[in-house]
């Protein structure tokens, strides 16, 4: 039941953040026109939660990571980050949603207040356990996109490239 309801929660999240999306098509070498990039995520950096500062809620992990004292789940440690997307009529949820499985981490909370219309930059709270949001530090200061590929068997597939 807990999956199901993060799921949905991620969903609204996702449809608040984001819509569709216009992909640029870049001619391939090959008789495929291949996106080389999808949605660039850029400048992502760990922005200081003011909820953090709250140290009968949450305790300091490390740079950026925080525990939730209150919270009895596996997933008690979250991180807020920043990034920009290159494009506003690129806004979708790409690679966002490739992030979020690869470390195995969810949303937990989109800042609404900084997340303006017409702007191109989000401000998310991840969470997930320690070890794994330790791992998605990996993405701070890079650039993090989709890219389309021919695999060996001829079929197009999308791969997440970080930079």
């Amino acid at each position: 039941m807990k999956s199901t309801i993060t799921f949905v929660l991620i969903l609204g999240v996702f449809s608040q953040l984001f819509g569709q999306s216009n992909k640029k098509k870049v001619e391939a070498s090959s008789k495929h026109n291949l996106k080389l990039e999808y949605n660039v995520m850029k400048n992502i950096t760990l922005k200081k939660n003011k909820a953090y500062k709250d140290s009968e809620r949450y305790e300091f992990i490390e740079n950026g990571i925080y525990r939730d004292l209150k919270n009895t789940e596996d997933t008690t440690c979250s991180m807020t980050i920043s990034y920009e997307l290159e494009s506003n009529d690129s806004n979708n949820q790409y690679p966002l949603e490739d992030i979020l499985d690869k470390y195995v981490i969810y949303v937990s909370d989109a800042q609404k207040s900084e997340n303006k219309p017409n702007t191109n930059t989000y401000i998310l709270e991840l969470s997930g356990q320690l070890e794994d949001l330790k791992k998605a530090k990996e993405i701070i200061g890079k650039k993090v996109f989709n890219q389309e590929f021919l695999d060996k068997d001829g079929q197009t597939r999308v791969r997440l490239v970080i930079e």
